[in-house]
């Protein structure tokens, strides 16, 4: 009889997106955080997006706070919504939505995630 490999599941596929404006002193200051972060997930894709510089790109989706951070897992997203701008939230907001199942059900934000990805 043949031996079979143990298979453990695929790690999910993550991508993470950071919405804020260049004109924003406090985004300037957390871009290099959220690089960081990027850091600790490797084979994952952070991408950093600058609300204005890609307006065609966002709307209609309306961002008031910053920063403000898209999570896809699996190509589901978990969450959007504005963040206080430390990396430790960034980083437990990340794995959390790693290991929780679930998605948001708003499909401009989905569609937003589409747009992004592309």
């Amino acid at each position: 009889m043949k031996k079979v490999a143990n298979l453990s599941p695929p790690t999910p596929a993550l991508w993470v997106a950071c919405l804020c404006a260049d004109w924003c002193g406090s985004c300037r200051d957390y871009q290099e955080r959220f690089e960081q972060v990027a850091r600790a997930f490797p084979g994952a894709e952070f991408v950093w997006v600058d609300i204005e510089d890609q307006a065609d790109v966002v709307d209609p989706i309306e961002v008031d706070n910053f920063p403000t951070v898209l999570v896809v897992v699996d190509g589901s997203v978990r969450f959007f919504g504005s963040i206080t701008p430390q990396m430790e939230t960034l980083q437990r907001l990340v794995q959390a939505q790693l290991e929780a199942p679930g998605a948001v059900g708003n499909p401009e934000v989905t569609a937003l995630a589409q747009r992004l990805r592309r």
